[in-house]
């Protein structure tokens, strides 16, 4: 997530696939244990292009009778609201199964990405591209919430040099992406001092890929306590957790 509102929980995506060509494999298929309903509260700190910006983040996540939904809200002062992102569907055997992906960016129209199962592919608004769904594709912000909950179905791999690999959609197209745990580290937030498993997004090599870094804690459910997009000419957004509400479906 970039403050030029290249956010996911939000990030950017380059092309990959051409028109009707697209050529796709099943992700692997990791073992899942879905995190309790919750809303989570951030607190924003950001720079674009050398100007330091505050502001605050609303993520909400709930999963009921195998239905799941996830948003991301995000506002900065003075602005208002910078994106608004939403993935709703369903839960199968590799995880999450979106069927519906919205994004809707600062000053932009709001995006559609349809995952059309009985079609057997995902359509994009914002191109006339299509990709085959094999099994196991998210969307850039159901992504957060299957890395959560492949961490939380096998804690015991979740150490540094672990990496697990999905296929992302975005607004335009799908792509590889591979998070790979980097250390435990200790971060400071308004409800004290958390123990997280640092988890970073590998860049795949292209010069203007946005880099994504995640903190999860496993005290606290393995909810993302920290996420940082941040981007090769400094420009940066972090969101730090500070207030957890657990919810009932």
């Amino acid at each position: 997530m970039s403050f030029s509102l290249r956010l996911p929980l939000a990030a950017l995506f380059c092309g990959l696939l051409a028109h009707g060509a697209a050529t796709a494999v099943a992700a692997p298929k990791y073992k899942t244990n879905l995190p309790p309903s919750a809303e989570l509260s951030y607190a924003i700190k950001a720079r674009q292009k050398g100007i330091p910006v505050e502001g605050e983040a609303l993520m909400r996540w709930s999963y009921d009778a195998g239905k799941f939904s996830a948003t991301n809200e995000a506002r900065a002062v003075l602005v208002g609201k910078i994106l608004d992102a939403r993935s709703e569907g369903r839960v199968d055997a590799f995880g999450l199964a979106p069927a519906r992906f919205t994004e809707k960016r600062f000053r932009k129209e709001a995006a559609t990405t349809t995952f059309d199962r009985d079609a057997g592919e995902i359509r994009f608004a914002q191109s006339e591209q299509t990709y085959p769904i094999k099994g196991g594709e998210q969307d850039r912000n159901s992504v957060i919430w299957e890395l959560v909950s492949v961490a939380r179905g096998a804690p015991a791999r979740a150490k540094p040099g672990t990496s697990w690999n999905f296929v992302v959609a975005g607004v335009r197209d799908a792509e590889p992406w591979t998070f790979k745990v980097v250390k435990q580290e200790k971060i400071g937030t308004p409800l004290g001092e958390v123990n997280a498993l640092h988890v970073t997004r590998v860049p795949q090599g292209d010069a203007e890929e946005q880099h994504i870094d995640i903190w999860l804690a496993p005290s606290m459910e393995w909810y993302p306590v920290r996420v940082r997009y941040s981007e090769d000419d400094g420009d940066y957004i972090e969101q730090t957790l500070r207030t957890i509400n657990r919810k009932t479906p």
